[in-house]
């Protein structure tokens, strides 16, 4: 009986003197594991006189249930120590300034959206928003485009049911614009628009920017005089232009734009494979079919319209060659605006 108050007082110097959790447990091993001091004094109660063994059988548990209420009691204790060791080792000052701050920048994307707000603000443009879910009439028909025009195929457009889907370009924001303005307006719509297609040069979802002008009076004049104004004030250079004779079917006469290569100057160059000029967008005298789809009065007014991928002019006024790179989030990339 004596032995066992001696490994009891011993049990508890050891858990007191334990450091840490496993040290705790090896505490535990020791006394009360298959092989432990209490687990081997009760195997030899059979050695004891018979009328011993319940006393001794009594001492013996009590001391285990010491042992156990001990290492509770330090298991408690040392994982609340570790608790408060980990939260001051962790601990930060919320009153320090943050680490690694960097000042961040637009997107070149953004960039050149606020560049052509503040361009075509200056000119008297309004801005007009549009839903990107479209309906067959706004996206098609109201825009002339006849039901078998290689425009609507599927290879083209996202469809949806009910003749729904998504817009192919952000003319359907001038049908809108139109039908809610009366005469004359000027308005420019930009948005995402959506087609099926994916290389270099063409991604499933790119931005465009579509610009209108209804009035009396309007002439080709006024699309090329709008058109060389744009161009030099967004790319900040004196730049030559050439208009080729085009078909759209929602613009008539049509034509297509080019610029001179901002590379060479005109001189040729690989850019713009050694021609000296850029494709840059499409423009054109509104059709009369689709003034009279919105009831304007084709015999009073004229309109002028064009058309330019954002994305593109991205493209060509900061340098860069992969369309992708626009979409891919690539923080070195992103960094270089």
């Amino acid at each position: 009986m004596q032995e066992i108050e001696e490994i009891t007082k011993q049990a508890e110097s050891d858990c007191l003197n334990a450091s840490d959790l496993k040290a705790l447990d090896a505490v535990r091993v020791r006394y009360l594991g298959k092989k432990g001091f209490l687990t081997e004094a009760l195997k030899s109660l059979g050695k004891l006189p018979p009328s011993e063994r319940p006393e001794a059988g009594q001492k013996i548990n009590a001391a285990k249930v010491t042992v156990q209420a001990l290492l509770a009691k330090y298991d408690v204790e040392l994982k609340k120590r570790q608790v408060e060791s980990q939260l001051a080792s962790e601990k930060i000052d919320v009153t320090l300034p943050g680490r690694g701050d960097e000042v961040a920048s637009l997107h070149p994307v953004n960039q050149t959206f606020d560049r052509l707000r503040e361009i075509f603000s200056s000119m008297g443009f309004s801005f007009m928003q549009g839903p990107e879910i479209e309906d067959d009439y706004h996206n098609f028909a109201a825009l002339n485009i006849p039901e078998l025009h290689p425009a609507r195929a599927m290879q083209d457009t996202f469809y949806f049911a009910n003749d729904m889907l998504l817009r192919t370009h952000m003319s359907p924001v001038q049908i809108r614009a139109m039908k809610e303005m009366p005469p004359p307006l000027r308005m420019v719509a930009m948005g995402r628009v959506y087609r099926r297609d994916f290389d270099l040069t063409h991604t499933p979802m790119f931005h465009q920017m579509e610009c209108l002008m209804i009035d009396e009076n309007i002439s080709f004049a006024d699309l090329k005089g709008l058109l060389k104004e744009f161009l030099q004030a967004f790319f900040e250079a004196d730049i030559g232009m050439r208009f080729r004779p085009s078909y759209f079917p929602f613009t008539e006469p049509s034509a297509e734009v080019d610029m001179t290569c901002l590379n060479c100057k005109g001189k040729g160059c690989r850019i713009c494979k050694q021609t000296g000029w850029l494709e840059i967008l499409g423009c054109g005298m509104v059709h009369p079919n689709v003034l009279a789809a919105v009831n304007i009065d084709t015999n009073k007014f004229q309109g002028l319209a064009f058309g330019v991928g954002v994305d593109r002019l991205a493209m060509l006024k900061y340098g860069i060659t992969d369309l992708r790179s626009l979409f891919e989030n690539d923080v070195r990339f992103l960094k270089q605006f």
